[in-house]
């Protein structure tokens, strides 16, 4: 009886070798928002690794497990909005770019020309995101090209402006006690003074 040539691993070997052959990077967004932000940018901004998607290393498409093969199938297949697909060679960030947009609009995206490409991506993605909880918005750090997902990674101005915003009631308190614990120093010492004052008056001889 002659084996059959192909086995489900052998299978699965051609289909990733067919995935593999079509995926690639966005390097224009890459350019696009270094362009934009004066500041240079890697693939970690969206993707796991750091060299992007392509190799063998942990976060790159030649390391996925078999779960993992068809959940980057499902999420290349993500032309549509809120699909909530979570692809294993992007990070938070990069699927929530895919889950916000999906990729029809990325592709369309891609086509523009790079000066215009990020401020495009940045006016279509929700604005009240944030997802590393830094008081700046992801639309914000991709216009600055600081990570969204690094608390702190952002413009000083910017994460300075933020924490006054998230500390300002607990920064009023504090100003105020100190106001009135400094108010209430005063008028005891100016308390002791008078009564120092006192003493020494009735110690003095007629």
């Amino acid at each position: 009886m002659r084996s059959n040539p192909f086995t489900a691993g052998s299978i699965v070997l051609v289909v990733l070798a067919l995935v593999v052959g079509t995926a690639r990077a966005y390097p224009e967004f890459q350019k696009s928002i270094s362009q934009t932000s004066g500041s240079l940018v890697n693939c970690a901004m969206c993707h796991i690794h750091s060299d992007g998607p392509e190799g063998t290393a942990p976060g790159q498409i030649g390391h996925l497990s078999t779960a993992e093969q068809a959940e980057f199938a499902r999420a290349r297949l993500a032309f549509e909005p809120n699909a909530n697909v979570k692809s294993p060679i992007l990070n938070r960030f990069g699927n929530h770019i895919i889950n916000s947009l999906g990729k029809k609009q990325l592709l369309e995206l891609k086509a523009m020309e790079p000066n215009v490409m990020t401020r495009e991506l940045a006016n279509r993605l929700p604005k009240d995101s944030d997802l590393d909880g830094d008081g700046i918005s992801d639309v914000q750090e991709l216009l600055a090209g600081t990570h969204p997902l690094i608390k702190s990674d952002g413009r000083p101005w910017l994460l300075f402006k933020a924490n006054l915003a998230a500390n300002l009631g607990q920064i009023l308190l504090l100003l105020t006690a100190s106001v009135l614990g400094l108010w209430g120093l005063h008028h005891l010492l100016h308390g002791f003074d008078i009564a120092t004052r006192a003493e020494d008056d009735e110690e003095e001889p007629d």
